[in-house]
């Protein structure tokens, strides 16, 4: 079958971000049999039906999506909700005809963040999911706190139960892989 290929996609755009630094770490520690990726947003527009050639940037995103045999979605929280530039990536993917990109596609979110540690935001972009018809791995959830000294100054996620949550729910996000399949 060869290596499964995850997308990760951050919805935080900062270098030192917790989320992209979840993203990083799964990157690094991947389950054998499978390969990580982080999509580059910082390039990305906003969605706007009135851009007839695509950005670069776009295109990029869209073969990136493509490519991709799951998504890892690392959603950090905004007032309560998911943050504009994942939610911006999505709606781009979505255009494809007939959300060809993203339905069936199995996915998993993970984030971190304050408070409840993007849980609310997590939730919102469930609701979401399920208009896109992502195919989300339910278990197990990964919510953690941005604010407790589990990332160092850069952003790397440093807490060893996180990092082992991150591994779990990578190998659980095979299996579901392989499951759907």
């Amino acid at each position: 079958m060869g290596d499964l290929r995850v997308l990760g996609i951050c919805g935080s755009l900062r270098k030192a971000s917790t989320n992209l630094g979840l993203l990083r770490y799964a990157l690094q520690h991947a389950p054998d049999g499978m390969s990580v990726t982080i999509a580059d947003l910082a390039e990305v527009p906003f969605y706007n039906a009135d851009i007839v050639d695509k950005p670069a940037a776009v295109v990029r995103l869209l073969e990136d999506v493509e490519q991709a045999d799951a998504l890892l979605l690392a959603c950090p929280e905004y007032n309560y909700s998911l943050a504009p530039a994942l939610k911006n990536a999505l709606d781009w993917v979505s255009r494809a005809p007939e959300n060809c990109l993203l339905s069936g596609k199995p996915t998993a979110i993970l984030g971190a963040g304050g408070g409840m540690g993007s849980a609310r935001s997590q939730y919102h972009l469930r609701q979401v999911a399920v208009f896109l018809n992502l195919h989300l791995l339910n278990k197990p959830e990964l919510f953690c706190s941005a604010f407790d000294g589990s990332f160092d100054e850069h952003g790397d996620l440093i807490n060893e139960k996180i990092q082992a949550q991150v591994v779990t729910q990578l190998q659980a996000l095979q299996d579901w892989v392989l499951r759907l399949r």
